[in-house]
């Protein structure tokens, strides 16, 4: 009699991740194209680098909130309760008639990032064993990741040719479509998880936010996640938001050409994400890090350099690359360390205290493009992956034992668990 072997991707995954892809296309769209569509309507550099400070916000301050939430009614309820907010924010971008309005947009649909951002990671981790989270994060990843490619070339391709209110519209019902996925999922009865939910409390708010400060700030390997994750968070917030611009006013490229150079760093990432999810279960997280970080600090040196097309062809890829690395390590070390129960908060956590750290620094971004020089806040980056490097690999070491009981109850949750996956 031979056992069947389960799938990576369980059926309870693969709804999962059709939401996150519909909702994240949406996302990728507009996102892609949201620092040209605010100097569209008005804004300027420094007024984009504003926008995206005072949103920030939000997140901010509701993230360690959405990941108390996701530990306790559920991930899937959380997810569908934030994705329910965010479709007003997605309508208001779609009608802006000023820049103002789009950060009234971008507040609502940061509702939905700090919800579904500490529910995404726990929910994958509940679906597999820890001996098999490398490759599932990887594989789940890399899937996610298709809207990176998608969703920028659909966005240049309509803004070229229809402009940026018809791209906004078509973003908006892909993330309606979403949502009803989202609500169907928190409510059906077939994705029920195995630990039943429990009355949101302050007393257990309190209790669980205690504990999670004494592990994270106990000087252990989640310390020092937490100091590389602020390191690189509050460089990338220097540069998120100015890569189109950089890529449109610096290097003279159109706004489809803008969108398919988006779509290469997804591409990237595409590809590095199983492979580095693979090379995780067998090489540690630790060397799958450090190679992401190396990866993305060539991207970065690549795109200062470049002067035409072939050279930030190069650089995207590159740091695309290293994206791809860098997520499902991350998440698998995240999750190894965590207990089950705390997940959600722990992502949460980790939202909120490296959002408050990155809050200013998408205007000081544009502050540096404006007084010192548009590489300026791209070379501050380097520098900090650069530094994020040793610390990484002296760290970093996760001794096996340390992985084996969070392997057994996973093992046993994923077993207990299988009969409900098989039948729905």
């Amino acid at each position: 009699m031979t056992t069947e072997r389960r799938p990576l991707i369980n059926a309870n995954l693969r709804w999962f991740l059709l939401a996150m892809i519909l909702a994240n296309i949406a996302g990728q769209m507009g996102y892609s194209m949201l620092s040209l569509y605010l100097l569209d309507l008005g804004a300027d550099v420094g007024q984009v680098g504003l926008v995206f400070t005072v949103a920030s916000l939000v997140p901010t301050a509701l993230q360690i909130f959405g990941g108390w939430l996701s530990d306790t009614i559920g991930r899937l309820r959380s997810i569908a309760m934030g994705s329910f907010i965010s479709v007003f924010g997605w309508l208001i971008f779609f009608i802006a008639p000023s820049w103002q309005w789009v950060l009234v947009g971008l507040c609502l649909d940061y509702v939905s990032n700090a919800v579904v951002g500490p529910s995404f990671s726990a929910y994958i981790a509940e679906q597999c064993c820890a001996e098999e989270r490398g490759r599932v994060f990887g594989l789940t990843k890399s899937i996610y990741m298709v809207v990176a490619v998608v969703g920028p070339a659909l966005a240049g391709f309509l803004v070229h040719r229809l402009g940026f209110r018809s791209m906004m519209f078509v973003a908006f019902l892909l993330f309606a479509a979403a949502t009803s996925v989202r609500i169907w999922m928190g409510l059906a009865a077939r994705f029920a998880p195995p630990r039943l939910a429990t009355r949101p409390s302050l007393s257990g708010f309190r209790t669980q936010i205690g504990a999670m400060f004494t592990l994270l700030f106990g000087g252990g390997i989640l310390t020092w996640i937490w100091v590389t994750d602020a390191i690189g968070d509050t460089s990338a917030n220097l540069i998120g938001q100015l890569y189109p611009v950089y890529l449109a006013e610096i290097g003279g490229l159109n706004v489809e050409q803008v969108g398919w150079l988006n779509a290469l760093l997804g591409a990237a990432s595409i590809v590095a994400s199983p492979l580095a999810g693979w090379l995780t279960d067998r090489r540690g997280e630790r060397t799958v890090i450090v190679g992401g970080f190396a990866l993305e600090m060539m991207g970065l040196v690549t795109l200062v350099r470049a002067g035409a097309l072939p050279g930030f062809l190069a650089a995207m890829a590159a740091f695309g690359l290293g994206m791809g690395c860098l997520i499902p390590a991350y998440d698998s070390l995240v999750s190894k360390v965590v207990p089950e129960d705390q997940r959600g908060l722990a992502f949460g956590l980790f939202g909120t205290s490296l959002g408050l750290l990155s809050l200013p620094f998408p205007w000081i971004g544009g502050q540096l493009w404006e007084r010192i020089s548009p590489q300026a806040p791209f070379w501050v980056t380097v520098t900090a992956s650069l530094i994020s490097i040793p610390i990484a690999w002296l760290t970093f070491a996760l001794p096996r034992e340390e992985t084996e009981p969070d392997s057994q109850r996973e093992g046993e949750v994923s077993e207990s668990a299988s009969p409900t996956i098989a039948g729905s």
